[in-house]
């Protein structure tokens, strides 16, 4: 099949692909996202998604057709003077490599629940970067309260680099509602008055609460929770931004549940 060349901004599959590239509520209604360069595209398909346009800049579009078309199988391919693709790019430098996808929704694992619940996270490259941390870590399931950021933005998908492909996501959610109804020990990871995280034992189901970069969690949020603990800190800072202390405490509960595994 040759690809569609595109050299006008008129061309309707330009404007829906800048609509993607720019409004959530486009990507929420289609539930539709751009994926931005060959590894998170090579990441979707190994997570059994298809996409439904491969779109190439001109300066690259012989190479790019020939590494991807074999695994993109029939998908339509379209070819974006260089000045059009650039206006998709979500970074300054393109990779000359897009790709029009349908969000995936992959289940849980069979494994001990292990959940992260974020509250307002609002920079796309934090939130992806938490869902790539709790996705590495083996976590069963992200939920988003309805002021983060949307995890299907391209930036949050550059951030994740593939995580939102293999993690459930809760979108929008209650979280009182959530947490109230969670059937586990839920932790929410603040500073102050807080029980120390790595002294506690955290091999049964878990959900980990972090809140906003700058205002931290609700206090209605920390009431929900369980417990509120902190990361020990023994250096001269303080505080952990939300994606570290996430990390943290995300990595302390697989260091706990290897150590009892091998018990």
């Amino acid at each position: 099949m040759q690809p569609t060349i595109v050299t006008s901004r008129d061309n309707p599959i330009f404007r829906r692909l800048k609509k993607l590239a720019e409004s959530s509520r486009a990507r929420r209604e289609a539930r539709m996202t751009l994926l931005d360069g060959e590894h998170l595209l090579e990441a979707y398909l190994d997570g059994g998604g298809r996409p439904h346009t491969l779109v190439c800049a001109a300066a690259c579009a012989s190479a790019c057709i020939a590494r991807l078309a074999a695994r993109c199988g029939a998908t339509r391919t379209v070819v974006f003077a260089d000045a059009l693709f650039a206006e998709l790019s979500p970074v300054a430098t393109p990779t000359g490599v897009l790709a029009e996808a349908a969000w995936l929704a992959p289940l849980a694992p069979d494994a001990t629940p292990l959940a992260i619940v974020l509250e307002d996270i609002q920079d796309p490259g934090n939130l992806g970067s938490m869902l790539r941390t709790a996705a590495a870590a083996g976590a069963t399931l992200a939920v988003l309260s309805k002021g983060c950021h949307d995890p299907w933005s391209p930036k949050a998908l550059r951030g994740g680099q593939g995580a939102q492909f293999v993690l459930p996501l809760l979108r929008d959610a209650d979280l009182a509602a959530w947490l109230a109804a969670f059937d586990g020990q839920s932790v929410a990871l603040a500073l102050g008055d807080s029980g120390d995280f790595y002294a506690a034992s955290h091999t049964g189901p878990m959900a980990l609460v972090v809140g906003n970069e700058g205002a931290g969690l609700s206090a209605a949020t920390v009431r929900a929770a369980q417990r509120r603990m902190r990361i020990p800190m023994p250096g001269r800072v303080e505080s952990l931004n939300a994606a570290a202390a996430l990390a943290a405490a995300l990595f302390e509960v697989v260091r706990q549940r290897r150590a009892g595994n091998a018990n």
